[in-house]
């Protein structure tokens, strides 16, 4: 019941928010405006019903640290990001044009927040806490990987490997980074990071959602392993490494402190796991 109350929850802030916000590409600071406060609330909301349905403080979303926490997902994604562009021009793949429009920046920030944020409340604020407590770390980070890859496949680019792609180097890093932190700041920061850096700054298609442009126009063309195809770069084996190196980091930090919750003693160790 809780998981039913939850999802709803957040789910009819996310829906509502972003489809304020897919309205409103028009005009930047409006899709800003609305993206922000669609990223506040759905957070608001997520308390909310964390405290009416589990009788706790909803300490993953809690105050205390969330700056710091945002900075360093942010640091990671973005680096995450200019890693894989990098990577892509080295081999003659990825070129600048010129300038791309920072109004539309401005407006893939609403965007993006927005999209971050609730998704991550969705995916690893509810369905991965949620299920990690009745099956353990490992059966959650496959199960609600899987399901987050697959959530991709109604984009208008979307691919069957994209939505693969996504769910090794996004999916399971996610929620890997959620497993090692106990906090949604961090998954938060990075999702975020990645996103805008990847779209608001290279100019580059974001999960095959048709992206407007970003601070860069940029031209990425070659094989489609390499550049992602019409996918955007989340398509890249470039990005599938990188995904999978920061998972295994991520998943080495959650080992070391004691976050890996074994299937066998889920139920009874996933309320010690709460920072």
């Amino acid at each position: 019941m809780r998981f039913a109350e939850q999802l709803v929850t957040v789910l009819a802030v996310a829906l509502v928010g972003n489809q304020g916000v897919a309205a409103a590409r028009g005009n930047p600071w409006l899709a800003l405006a609305l993206g922000t406060a669609t990223a506040v609330l759905a957070v608001l909301a997520y308390a909310w019903v964390v405290r009416r349905t589990e009788r706790r403080a909803p300490v993953e979303v809690g105050r205390d640290g969330a700056a710091a926490a945002i900075g360093r997902g942010l640091l990671i994604g973005v680096a995450m990001c200019g890693a894989v562009i990098l990577g892509i021009a080295l081999l003659g793949h990825y070129e600048v044009d010129g300038w791309g429009s920072p109004t539309g920046a401005v407006g893939l920030l609403g965007f993006m927040a927005a999209a971050a944020v609730t998704e991550e409340l969705l995916y690893r604020g509810v369905l991965f806490r949620i299920v990690e407590e009745r099956t353990g770390t490992w059966v959650a980070l496959l199960f609600t990987g899987v399901v987050f890859g697959a959530s991709h496949l109604f984009n208008p680019d979307a691919s069957p490997w994209g939505a693969v792609a996504i769910s090794i180097e996004a999916g399971f890093m996610l929620a890997a980074a959620y497993a090692a932190t106990r906090t949604l700041w961090v998954p938060i920061g990075l999702h975020f990071g990645w996103n805008f850096a990847l779209g608001g700054v290279f100019g580059a298609e974001v999960s095959g959602g048709d992206t407007a442009k970003g601070l860069l126009d940029a031209t990425l063309s070659g094989p489609t392993p390499i550049t992602g195809g019409a996918f955007g770069p989340e398509g890249s084996l470039y990005a599938v490494a990188a995904g999978v190196v920061l998972t295994a980091v991520f998943l080495l930090l959650a080992h070391r402190r004691g976050h890996v919750v074994p299937r066998r003693r889920a139920d009874r160790v996933a309320a010690t796991l709460a920072p």
